[in-house]
């Protein structure tokens, strides 16, 4: 499950789509967060498909004060987060804003705050980063930011994951030893192996056990 490594720039197709529907709304008049929030959803769900990960809206969490539903929750294909954001109206204070979501226990692991004119990016619990929306550069380097963390936990599992699909083959032969050296007192039973498993290339065989008499 190696995360790829995915810089966008300015350029990028999903990053000048966002930019074309914020036009549009606001030709026709439109700066509500139910609909002008639609624009950043669908720049960040381009953006987890980059990496391998999903972007989900309004995925229910726990926590400490009761149930949160972030905007949007980012997953990776092991179904972990790794990162969150929250839409709010421009008629709003957002740093207001920002103060009641993090007291009512929105994560701060790795979220992304915006109103359409500007974005707050928190990592770690604290603010990381502060942009003008309404510049590409700093858009993108918002972005890149958010999807380039890993919470410390999840590199570690993924190390460990990958050191076990490394390990398989020689664990596999193993256990099949270990299992033949058993059954030479136990004659009730036989061991026996079959090629490479189809459905895990790093698995090199399959010890296969069966009853016999």
């Amino acid at each position: 499950m190696a995360t790829k490594t995915v810089t966008i720039k300015p350029a990028h197709r999903s990053v000048k789509a966002y930019y074309e529907t914020l036009e549009q709304y606001a030709g026709q008049g439109i700066s509500h967060e139910t609909a002008v929030r639609s624009a950043f959803q669908n720049l960040l769900a381009d953006i987890a498909k980059l990496h391998g990960w999903t972007l989900i809206p309004e995925l229910t969490h726990s926590a400490k004060t009761g149930v949160i539903r972030p905007d949007g929750t980012i997953r990776d294909d092991s179904y972990l987060p790794r990162g969150y954001w929250e839409a709010k109206d421009t008629s709003d204070d957002l740093d207001a804003d920002i103060r009641k979501k993090i007291a009512k226990g929105y994560p701060t692991t790795n979220i992304i705050f915006e109103d359409t004119r500007t974005a707050v990016l928190y990592q770690d619990a604290r603010e990381a980063r502060r942009v003008d929306l309404k510049v590409p550069e700093a858009l993108v380097s918002l972005l890149n930011a958010c999807f380039a963390y890993s919470e410390p936990d999840i590199d570690q599992f993924e190390h460990a994951v990958s050191e076990f699909k490394e390990r398989v083959p020689q664990l596999a032969l193993g256990l099949t030893e270990k299992i033949g050296d058993a059954h030479k007192n136990n004659p009730p039973y036989n061991v026996g192996r079959i090629n490479e498993n189809d459905n895990n290339k790093n698995l090199k065989y399959k010890v296969i056990e069966k009853r016999t008499g």
